[in-house]
């Protein structure tokens, strides 16, 4: 893979395809992993754990998240202890609220005094960041997920979103801030500037990483050839 020039940031894969997964974990550009239930669901994976362990038995050099799925405090506590007691590089993703939109603050406070690896995810605003870390102290490793992404699709430009949060979380000990659903490599040099310590990027986007830096002269010929070429496949006459 090319050097990208990256000076900060650390790229995570986001997916639940075990192959694809397994191959990325080749890559040692690629820092980590990070999953979901929705990911997982597309996937066609119906047994959690059983796919977890697979996943596990491979990629142990490398944090890798997981997420609980229950929506109440000590169903995703107990989750959050079963999930982290399946391996080291174990990081345990806990919502920012439940389903009614109550803070997961106790939750995230309890399991940090566990000594649990927390991912704290769906988080969107500067004043969830603010909550989150807050209850994070103490840790000895946790990560927040904004989702810059989803900001993104409401029309708000997510940048003084993630700066305001970097300020946040770069104050905190052992707290990194995550760029949740990027859109498109552009957000991993904008994620790279400011400061941003993880970037999730999808293996469909991650296969873009190699246009970094590439001649927009350069580029531009390539797609007068493709239109060209995919015409003269085609068999058009006019």
């Amino acid at each position: 893979m090319t050097d990208l020039g990256l000076k900060h940031v650390k790229i995570f894969a986001d997916g639940a395809d075990l192959e694809s997964m397994v191959t990325l974990a080749e890559r040692p550009e690629i820092a980590g992993f990070t999953t979901n239930p929705t990911l997982m669901r597309k996937s066609g994976i119906t047994d959690y754990e059983a796919f977890a362990r697979k996943v596990l038995a491979v990629i142990t050099d490398r944090p890798i998240s997981f997420e609980v799925f229950a929506d109440d405090s000590d169903g995703m506590i107990r989750q959050a202890r079963l999930i982290a007691s399946w391996a080291p590089n174990v990081f345990v993703k806990v919502p920012v609220t439940d389903t009614r939109a109550n803070p997961t603050t106790s939750v995230i406070e309890t399991l940090t005094a566990d000594g649990v690896q927390l991912n704290v995810t769906a988080l969107m605003t500067v004043a969830q960041v603010d909550r989150v870390t807050r209850a994070l102290e103490g840790t000895h490793g946790a990560i927040i997920s904004v989702f810059a992404g989803r900001i993104a699709d409401t029309g708000r430009d997510p940048i003084p979103i993630m700066t305001e949060s970097l300020a946040i979380t770069s104050a905190a000990s052992n707290v990194s801030l995550l760029w949740a659903s990027p859109r498109e490599i552009l957000n991993v040099r904008q994620a790279d500037d400011i400061g941003v310590d993880i970037i999730t990027v999808t293996p469909e986007t991650l296969t873009k990483l190699g246009l970094f830096g590439k001649s927009l002269d350069e580029y531009s010929l390539d797609t007068v050839r493709m239109f060209f070429n995919d015409a003269q496949a085609a068999g058009f006459t006019l």
